[in-house]
């Protein structure tokens, strides 16, 4: 069961949060799913099943301006450790386990850097690295429409409101054809979470893009605890690259490549992430 909620921060604004729990009371440990961008903060249903069997508990919130959570304009990718601290106090969690997916994978990131007491291990999924990290290109592998959406966000907030304002029709070759049956399939919940977001406007969206291409907050080698780094190496959305770079600044990172999948159908080893999750927390 799912049980939703809203959270009043510290600031004065709404987190609207998202607890799958056993009961009022639920020993399990538990993983903080970070979302992606565009999409509310639902946790992953197609790991239910896989996480029930593990023995483990899903939180979630949807990220500032999505959803039932206030906005945060001019917000940091760092800004979410505060936010999920803030939640875990809300939810007695004295320590847990961060994933993300895509957009939702550098705010992971930041609270594994930032709660380093707290942090257990965190899983990046098809994430991406800082912006103007040395010794990558970061928009080299983009499909067009994606590297022209994040290039407008790199040149300041007024250019980034213009584009979505007139932005072209969806590419669908921004994804792979694994991509495509990914979303047949299982992975088909992503359009709950996509399409709901997408109908609130762009707001959030732009303010998600802006942070990726702003400094973070934080330095990815403060993240010292178990890090897994899973993507699809014909991913066209956020490229492999970004991963490789990131394995070689984090201390305990383990990246896992794979060669046949692109930016959704890597969310089939979702499985494979959450044994080792559990592998690393023991």
């Amino acid at each position: 069961m799912v049980t939703e909620t809203d959270l009043t921060l510290r600031d004065g604004r709404r987190l609207h949060v998202y607890d799958r729990r056993a009961g009022p009371s639920d020993p399990r440990p538990a993983v903080v799913w970070h979302h992606g961008t565009p999409n509310l903060g639902a946790p992953p249903e197609p790991l239910f099943a896989v996480a029930d069997r593990l023995g483990l508990r899903w939180v979630s919130y949807d990220r500032p301006g999505y959803g039932g959570s206030s906005p945060a304009p001019g917000r940091t990718v760092a800004d979410a450790a505060g936010d999920v601290a803030q939640l875990a106090d809300a939810l007695g969690l004295d320590r847990f386990s961060v994933m993300g997916h895509s957009g939702g994978a550098p705010h992971a990131l930041a609270c594994g850097a930032l709660l380093p007491g707290r942090v257990q291990a965190a899983i990046s999924v098809a994430g991406l690295a800082p912006y103007g990290a040395r010794d990558l290109d970061w928009f080299a592998g983009m499909g067009p429409a994606g590297a022209a959406s994040l290039q407008a966000a790199a040149a300041g907030r007024p250019a980034k409101e213009a584009y979505e304002a007139s932005a072209p029709p969806f590419d669908p070759q921004i994804f792979t054809p694994a991509d495509h049956a990914a979303l047949a399939g299982d992975w088909a919940w992503l359009m709950k979470v996509v399409e709901p977001a997408l109908q609130a406007g762009p707001a959030p969206l732009i303010d998600d893009d802006l942070a990726y291409v702003t400094p973070w907050g934080f330095d990815p080698g403060a993240v010292t605890c178990p890090v897994l780094l899973l993507h699809g190496e014909q991913d066209r959305m956020v490229p492999s690259t970004h991963s490789r770079w990131l394995a070689r600044q984090l201390p305990q990172a383990e990246l896992q490549l794979n060669p046949e999948d692109g930016h959704l159908s890597v969310l089939s080893s979702g499985s494979f992430a959450l044994h080792w999750l559990v592998a690393a927390t023991r």
